[in-house]
């Protein structure tokens, strides 16, 4: 087709009309992202935004569609499904987590499997539907044509895992030895709370304060340094006696001195009460028709499987969230190119490695250039500015104000490319006043989701599986694309985007917020999502089932044994997967796990474009 008539637009997907059908425990947050970016819902086509219906699909309802149509584009349309594999026997939330090893991840700190109460596979699916049907979009105003997109809640688990499961594939084992144990610390006076720190001296300056023995302090910096590595933080206990010992005022004190930061765990009430209804990413544009030579360049027309074929992404990132995202445009055909202070990146030196180079850091950013900037030398500023000038994305998650300080914040870099889509994933977005550290412990102790996380017999507890970084980066790679498909549909105009660990936690938490507002418990009832042990091994029935499943004994049966007799009293469950490592071989990912060329293990493309 014709490139769509240029518009002067506000939002993405102005103009353009909106259906679904399926579960809407599939369908639900796609629908919400999709009208929250311009498109209009039509008869039957599901919520309207900011009321995204509880997950209870009907029984059989295992493939949702969606579709986009009218402003002078072809119709767009999405297939979601539980599994990629209709025998995989993944029908919904909690069956995929057991099978892609979320539930063998988060349950880590307790050593043994758990069901996060949340429903994180099917809103990380939302999220993924949302970016192929935006991608697919964006290569039709770039002289593409139209192409169908599937995805499915298996590949948004084996992607949330993608790191645990490199991990698991390397040449030597981890940093830390994962064992049970983690945060949060409780205080003399009860209070539960999350402590952050980068630095090993404010570390020890902190437990120095409260008396901490030595050698327990000393122990206990490598878990907690690599926890958000290995899911897990075993401390020795005397720290969480120490804890213990001092009241929360004596703790924030020592916190204060020390230059580490605390902070108490929040409940869903108490976030429910602030919540200010913002959307998970805002999208400003500069101005409109102030294409550059870069957004001249010699038109390449994206194929379907690559949609943003001819697009160049600049990425400043660090640790998860951002290398994620642009990981992601990545998948999607842009040419990603990483920027690395001089000497590389320090995180591709750390273990376990796969042929020198780290796995888990391969597992974000594979297929990257790299090229080494000095952001502290004026001359590598100047020239970073140059680079941005031939770009169509450039991508970071530096701290709040550096960038501005840097002098690249999006009203620098605007100037020497006004097409720029300018994409900053931080920590709060601004939204919350004296916010703590923007990591993602701290963002899910201060947002509620230690509790959303776990069932009411469950001690809230922030997981440290790193739910906040994954779902982040999902959210900013689908802020870029709605910048650049605004960019296409407004002449050019640059566009700056902002997303957040803030936003990805009311997007996860947002069914359970709602829950709170009606005056209902917002947590799920005791048992929630919690593995049956079987003689060698755990399943996991679906939600539905649960409760029935509840009712037998399956510990004395082996676990094929245990599902067989499940599925003879009409009940559905799965096995539930007990280390990454055994999705090399699970016969419910048949082909689904590779190896790259430095011999780390990959997780399939999470879209497929028809």
């Amino acid at each position: 087709m014709a490139s769509p008539a240029v518009t002067r637009t506000v939002r993405p997907l102005e103009g353009l009309h909106l259906a679904a059908s399926g579960p809407p425990g599939l369908t639900g947050l796609a629908l919400e992202h999709l009208e929250l970016l311009g498109a209009r819902a039509g008869a039957g086509a599901g919520a309207a935004a900011g009321a995204r219906p509880e997950p209870a699909e009907p029984r059989d309802g295992r493939t949702a569609h969606i579709a986009l149509s009218g402003g002078d584009f072809d119709p767009q349309d999405a297939t979601v499904r539980w599994s990629a594999h209709r025998s995989s026997g993944m029908t919904d939330e909690a069956t995929v987590q057991a099978a892609t090893g979320i539930m063998a991840v988060h349950g880590r700190r307790d050593g043994a499997p758990r069901g996060l109460a949340v429903d994180y596979a099917a809103t990380a699916t939302g999220v993924l539907a949302v970016q192929g049907l935006l991608a697919g979009l964006l290569a039709q105003a770039r002289g593409g044509r139209a192409a169908g997109v599937a995805t499915s809640a298996d590949r948004a688990g084996l992607l949330s895992v993608s790191q645990y499961l490199a991990a698991a594939g390397a040449d030597e084992g981890e940093a830390a030895e994962p064992a049970p144990g983690g945060p949060p610390f409780t205080s003399r006076d009860g209070i539960l709370f999350e402590l952050e720190t980068l630095d090993p001296g404010a570390w020890a300056a902190f437990w120095r304060a409260l008396e901490a023995p030595f050698g327990a302090v000393r122990a206990g910096w490598r878990p907690f340094q690599f926890r958000y590595a290995t899911a897990c933080a075993p401390f020795p206990a005397a720290l969480h006696a120490t804890a213990r010992t001092h009241t929360w005022r004596r703790i924030e004190t020592a916190a204060a001195a020390s230059g580490a930061e605390v902070c108490r765990l929040r409940t869903l009430a108490e976030r429910a009460a602030e919540h200010d209804g913002a959307a998970p990413w805002t999208l400003t544009p500069y101005g409109f028709g102030h294409r550059t030579r870069a957004a001249y360049r010699d038109p390449v027309a994206p194929a379907p499987a690559r949609p943003l074929a001819g697009l160049t992404v600049l990425e400043a990132g660090r640790r998860i969230q951002a290398p994620l995202a642009a990981h992601l445009l990545g998948l999607l055909g842009a040419d990603v190119v990483r920027i690395e202070p001089p000497g590389g990146d320090p995180l591709r030196g750390m273990p376990p490695a796969c042929s020198g180079i780290s796995a888990r850091w391969l597992a974000l950013n594979r297929g990257k250039r790299a090229v080494e900037v000095d952001i502290k030398s004026a001359a590598d500023r100047r020239r970073l500015r140059q680079m941005a000038a031939d770009a169509d994305v450039f991508l970071h998650n530096w701290a709040p104000g550096k960038a501005a300080a840097l002098g690249l914040d999006s009203v620098h870099l605007a100037a020497v490319n006004p097409a720029l889509v300018y994409t900053y994933t931080g920590g709060w977005a601004g939204r919350i006043p004296g916010a703590p550290m923007g990591t993602d412990f701290m963002v899910q102790a201060r947002t509620g989701v230690g509790e959303a996380a776990r069932p009411l017999d469950e001690a809230p507890a922030p997981s440290l599986m790193t739910l906040l970084d994954v779902l982040g980066g999902l959210l900013g790679a689908e802020a870029a694309l709605a910048g650049l498909l605004l960019r296409e549909r407004s002449g050019g105009a640059g566009v700056r985007v902002d997303s957040s660990l803030l936003g990805a936690a009311d997007v996860l938490t947002a069914p359970a917020l709602r829950r709170a507002l009606r005056g209902q418990d917002p947590r799920r009832p005791a048992g929630f999502r919690r593995p049956l042990r079987t003689a060698d091994g755990w399943i996991a029935p679906t939600d539905t089932c649960a409760p029935a499943a509840a009712a037998y004994d399956l510990r004395e049966l082996p676990t094929a044994e245990a599902l067989a007799q499940l599925r003879a009293h009409g009940l559905s469950a799965t096995a539930v997967t007990a280390e990454p490592a055994d999705l090399h071989h699970d016969p419910r990912f048949p082909g689904s796990i590779s190896r790259d060329a430095h011999g780390a293990p990959t997780v399939p493309d999470p879209w497929s474009f028809l």
